[in-house]
């Protein structure tokens, strides 16, 4: 790999990091709106940074023991690939952070000049993120695969790499998920159901709180996931391609160049992102990923046909052939999460008309949608195996997910441009903006809150891939080193009771560790529910806005809770896997993972689809529909979006990394105890 192929992932990394730079100076440079509003935004990034700089404290501990236990049971190169994947994990969510909370006053004072130049800041601002996210994720693996020392075929520093990746993520999905539905439905419980206030009014004391946790869960947290998930697939994709196609060195590069490739034609989709005559704002985001999807589509034939052809064992037409089904998989993803969670189809609908008979039946209908959402996925899911594995074995589904996930740019892109308008919404209403700038705010925050299903959508189906190549890496990797061969690999058999209990295992670990986080989104709620109706009734003249409420304090209170509630269930895909090697072997820990799997991605999708869906049925009553804001049909959708809240940006979310920390723990195990 000494061609100049070997350096153009590293190139097209560099190139998004530069990109997302470059954007970041043009935003900072946008003007950042009255000293009303930026002194709102300067405070909702004191609390997001000062929660990051504890949560990073945490994990840093944590990170330096995983350090020193690698270094001694694995040596020095897979102790530094996993520090590269941690840090450079935290910086894509730093960075993306950091933006974040700045675009979010200037999308607001941009609103004043219309949706178009609004609609242009908020994106601009999300695929800072975007691009960081995909660009470091892609140099952190080239990096890594191009550290001396010899050939990584055992795959012991790119897991590594991947643990590190992971590590960072479960604790940002965690930590940011715990604080943001913590905050927001405390603030909503008292401020919106008891005191009978707006959303984001300035006298809530929990208002900066919540928007301070739009931007730790909504993007550090989703930047720090995909950054992972992009990471592991490339992994996992590279490992099976050196055990597969031992003597085909191009194999392990074939991933990275379809993830360059992917990079390039998504910065040139940011430029397609405009508002068209129709005025359609989610047409306008789709602008951009249709434009990459293509670009990439066409991009990755001539690749394919260059470096795969010699490959004798997959033809390189059928290499293409995956490559595309990847694509076609994100494509479906994001129009069924679209037709589950918008308020422009049926099932939104019908959770809102649901809510005319009562909270009940409210919470009946989204438990109905949520579970329905996730047959769909699962089909397309189950479609893409077949077909990719028909055309290339195990190593087309892992060129499937590695195509999938090269749009990352992109999707993040969206993602992040949700908690940007949200927080432009926050901001125009505390700073008392007129009507007209908060009515371009509201449509702009109506379609991030789609765009963030539909990115968890694309994050739990590319996870699912992610997670299945991962496993097939692990199987060959036992495999090669028991007395089996790769002709008559291991098999995970039913009959074999510890693979039925490590099955019930995996299962058991998807509800133990949702429930843990339910549990703490409402501990965590509760102590900001106790805060605020303390502010309300200590300090005087805050209804009658006359005195200002204690944010601060608020946010530290949410903070605190967060980041003690986030620990216990980081642990657990690191500890129970670990124990199941150990007490049962690799075999139990084959039926774990794949326990893990199943239930995982069924959970994941029923709980981010199922909450955006409430949040949007609350929405659609909100728009004028069923007897507008304040009617019963209203009450009764507010109750449903509270329960949906931590769905669909706790346990949800937080789930894929979770499966995919299981699966890299395994498989970093492989060579300890086999």
């Amino acid at each position: 790999m000494t061609s100049l192929f070997t350096y153009f992932p590293f190139v097209a990394g560099g190139l998004a990091v530069l990109y997302a730079l470059w954007q970041g100076s043009r935003i900072l440079a946008l003007p950042a709106g009255t000293p009303k509003m930026q002194a709102i935004a300067a405070a909702i990034a004191e609390g997001a940074n000062a929660y990051l700089k504890k949560q990073y404290l945490v994990v840093a501990a944590v990170a330096i023991i995983v350090l020193l236990v690698l270094l001694v049971l694995l040596g020095i190169i897979p102790a530094i690939s996993f520090l590269i994947g941690a840090v450079l994990s935290a910086t894509s969510g730093i960075v993306g952070m950091s933006v974040s909370v700045r675009a979010n006053s200037r999308t607001a004072e941009a609103a004043k000049k219309g949706l178009a130049e609004a609609l242009k800041t908020g994106f601009a601002g999300g695929a800072v993120t975007g691009l960081m996210v995909a660009g470091l994720a892609l140099i952190a693996v080239t990096i890594v695969l191009l550290l001396p020392g010899d050939p990584p075929a055992g795959g012991e520093r790119l897991a590594a790499l991947g643990f590190g990746a992971s590590l960072i993520s479960i604790f940002a999905r965690i930590g940011g998920g715990i604080f943001t539905k913590a905050a927001d439905v405390g603030t909503d419980m008292v401020g919106k159901i008891e005191a009978g206030i707006p959303e984001d009014d300035p006298r809530n004391p929990g208002v900066i709180a919540d928007n301070v946790g739009d931007n730790v869960g909504d993007c550090a947290g989703m930047a720090a996931d995909l950054f992972e998930t992009y990471v592991v697939t490339m992994v996992a994709t590279i490992i099976l391609g050196t055990l597969v196609l031992p003597h085909y060195p191009q194999a392990a590069l074939y991933p990275l160049l379809i993830g360059g490739l992917s990079i390039v034609a998504s910065v040139v989709a940011t430029f397609f992102v405009r508002l068209g005559k129709n005025r359609s704002i989610m047409g306008a985001l789709y602008k951009g990923l249709i434009t990459a999807a293509i670009l990439s589509s066409l991009a990755f034939y001539p690749l394919t046909s260059y470096l795969m052809t010699n490959n004798y064992i997959y033809p390189a037409l059928n290499l293409y052939l995956c490559s595309l089904i990847g694509i076609g998989v994100t494509a479906a993803m994001v129009v069924i999460t679209e037709l589950y969670t918008s308020k422009k189809f049926s099932s939104v609908a019908g959770i809102a008309k649901a809510s005319e008979s009562g909270h009940g039946t409210n919470i009946i209908a989204g438990l109905a949608v949520s579970m329905k959402s996730t047959a769909a996925p699962i089909i397309v899911i189950s479609l893409a195996i077949l077909l990719a594995y028909s055309l290339a074995n195990l190593y087309g589904v892992a060129i499937a997910a590695a195509a999938m996930l090269s749009l990352t740019g992109i999707i993040v892109a969206i993602d992040a441009f949700g908690p940007i308008t949200d927080n432009a919404g926050g901001i125009a209403e505390m700073a008392g903006l007129p009507a007209k700038v908060r009515e371009v705010t509201d449509a702009l925050d109506a379609v991030g809150n789609t765009t963030k299903a539909v990115t968890k959508g694309y994050a739990i189906g590319s996870a699912a891939l992610a997670a299945l190549v991962l496993f097939g890496a692990y199987s060959e990797e036992v495999t090669s080193r028991l007395s089996y061969s790769l002709a008559n690999p291991l098999t995970f058999s039913l009959s074999d009771p510890k693979v039925l209990v490590g099955l019930f295992l995996g299962g058991a670990m998807t509800y133990f560790f949702a429930a843990l986080l339910l549990e703490s989104v409402g501990k965590a709620a509760g102590t900001i529910v106790g805060e605020i109706r303390r502010q309300f009734h200590e300090i005087p003249g805050i209804m009658e806005g006359t005195a200002k409420p204690e944010y601060g304090r608020a946010v530290d209170i949410v903070t605190s809770a967060a980041i003690k509630e986030m620990i216990v269930p980081a642990l657990i895909p690191v500890v129970v896997p670990i124990a199941v090697a150990y007490l049962l072997g690799p075999v139990a820990l084959g039926g774990l993972l794949v326990g893990l799997i199943v239930t995982g991605v069924f959970a994941a999708i029923s709980m981010t689809t199922g909450g955006a869906a409430w949040d949007n049925a609350k929405k659609y009553i909100e728009a004028g529909n069923f007897g507008g804001k304040k009617s019963p049909a209203h009450q009764a959708a507010v109750t449903g979006d509270t329960v949906g809240d931590p769905y669909k940006d706790t346990a949800g979310p937080a789930i894929n990394p979770m499966i995919k920390v299981a699966n890299i723990v395994a498989l970093l195990l492989a060579g300890l105890i086999v």
